[in-house]
């Protein structure tokens, strides 16, 4: 429904600002159909992240939705540079603009994506994916607002430099709404420690486990945008603690740290010669 809603804006807001020779009004529209292509992107990765594993994807498509993430991304920088060229242009060379119908198709586009933002308010804490689209919903509902103020300026003043300079607003709101969003999903994509992830919180809890003396080749990263996986060593001298151990260790860590899924070593020797305990070692 949120795509749907956006692709309506797209087309409204292109039409007029071509027909309003408006630069602020198309360049809302070219974020806004970068967001329609972020939208169908983030769809794409949650109907693979569904996918059962297989013998070759044995993790499943989870990291689809990073890749979709990073995608967006990337996608809205290059959506914003086009934005920006075109603007700086129009400064040197400012054009007349139909102020009144800029104003009324802006207030549509303010509607439309306070909408649509609406629409992701509740997923936008536990996906970077849903946070991405709510973000920019939110953001082009506020740009459109810019956009009004613009077109009501110029009917005002008659300053036809106006449309190019919040243009060009627009550009930097969407860089620093996008920054964000750009680095968290190329941090996951490098199956770098996730956002929100404390490393040294999470070993003290660790080695606080009864029977656990210390731990070594502890690693964390995201098999999604969804889903944080976990692999440690536990060197336990008095013997395995059994599968209730095991079940515990895994249930503090989901609830502590939303790790959902949590793989244990378990050696019993203080003088294990394991490979692996460096911390340097991989």
């Amino acid at each position: 429904m949120g795509t749907a809603l956006n692709v309506g804006i797209v087309v409204l807001e292109a039409s007029f600002g071509f027909w309003s020779n408006s630069m602020a009004l198309l360049a809302d529209a070219g974020h806004n159909l970068s967001d329609v292509f972020g939208l169908l992107l983030a769809w794409g990765a949650s109907a693979l992240v569904r996918r059962k594993p297989t013998a070759r994807f044995t993790y499943g498509l989870g990291a689809s939705s990073i890749l979709a993430a990073l995608a967006n991304g990337i996608l809205l920088l290059v959506a914003t540079g086009a934005i920006a060229w075109e603007a700086i242009e129009r400064l040197s060379a400012p054009q007349p603009v139909a102020g009144f119908t800029v104003m009324i198709v802006a207030a549509i586009g303010i509607l439309g994506n306070g909408f649509t933002a609406w629409l992701f308010t509740s997923g936008r804490h536990d996906d970077i994916n849903v946070r991405g689209a709510f973000l920019h919903m939110a953001g082009d509902a506020a740009i459109s607002l810019g956009v009004v103020i613009a077109g009501g300026l110029t009917l005002y003043t008659g300053w036809l430099v106006l449309d190019p300079i919040v243009s060009l607003v627009i550009a930097v709101l969407i860089v620093w709404n996008t920054w964000g969003l750009l680095k968290d999903s190329l941090i996951m994509a490098m199956q770098a420690v996730p956002p929100g992830i404390n490393t040294d919180e999470v070993r003290q809890c660790l080695e606080k486990m009864p029977g656990v003396a210390r731990l070594h080749d502890l690693h964390i990263w995201a098999m999604s945008t969804t889903t944080i996986a976990l692999t440690c060593h536990l060197v336990m001298p008095e013997g395995h603690p059994g599968d209730a151990f095991l079940v515990e260790v895994s249930r503090t860590l989901k609830n502590k740290f939303k790790i959902a899924h949590s793989t244990f070593q378990i050696e019993v020797s203080e003088n294990a010669d394991c490979e692996l305990r460096p911390d340097d070692v991989v």
